[in-house]
């Protein structure tokens, strides 16, 4: 199967700094507006100030998704104060996804409202990239998720193996991380959810099972996020 993996009520998207969180959650969001017809998308990173989800607030809006920042979204504060428009989340009967700050110290923020997403229908997605440091194996991978259930206070239900080095992932990138995050998952003791591709590479992909190029649940993703330099003209 090809495509956005099926979503819940409300979905949570959290892993390592870096791992390519808040690219996925832009589009888990614009996908679910396109089949839902809107959405909601929760900038919940108090972290890291320069990568958020917000700063794509125009995109997200041309794509009905509605956006819910922290009131300093857009600077490089960093403080712990959380806008109280997050808990219009919870009543929002639509499609909501939150974007979560990296580790335990992003999870911290969202641990503020595990009491009201634990009483909804919901997925707590773990990010995996094999090519980061301190996930790029299996067991660093494994101890990294204890750390932010134990800060959010919520478990984990599936596994997304985001492996990509960005501009320069290849076929090959994403080929090689398919056994990483298979062990993943099992290590954790979670199901695979989905391995992503970049939109670019998807046609050389194959649908076939025991196809050289075969990913199994491929879910291609635009790549929407990207550094200054690579902003720059």
């Amino acid at each position: 199967m090809r495509g956005m993996p099926e979503t819940k009520r409300l979905t949570v998207v959290t892993g390592h700094y870096g791992c390519g969180k808040t690219n996925l959650a832009l589009n888990l969001a614009m996908d679910s507006a396109g089949r839902h017809g809107r959405a909601t998308l929760v900038d919940l990173d108090v972290v890291n100030p320069y990568f958020r989800s917000s700063d794509h607030a125009a995109l997200l809006a041309g794509h009905d998704v509605r956006v819910i920042s922290p009131t300093f979204a857009g600077t490089t504060l960093d403080v712990p104060s959380l806008s109280a428009s997050v808990y219009s989340a919870f009543e929002d009967s639509g499609v909501v996804i939150f974007d979560v700050g990296g580790d335990d110290a992003g999870a911290t923020a969202l641990g503020r409202f595990s009491r009201e997403i634990g009483a909804i229908e919901h997925d707590v997605l773990y990010v995996v990239n094999c090519y980061r440091n301190l996930t790029a194996t299996p067991s660093e991978a494994a101890l990294l998720l204890e750390e932010i259930e134990y800060a959010s206070h919520l478990k984990a239900t599936g596994v997304v193996n985001n492996s990509h080095l960005r501009d320069e992932t290849t076929v090959a990138t994403v080929l090689d991380s398919l056994g990483y995050a298979r062990e993943t998952a099992q290590l954790v003791g979670l199901p695979l959810v989905c391995t992503t591709v970049p939109r670019r590479l998807e046609n050389a992909f194959s649908d076939e099972p025991g196809a050289a190029t075969y990913v199994e649940n491929a879910y291609p993703v635009q790549v929407w996020v990207r550094t200054p330099w690579e902003e720059a003209p």
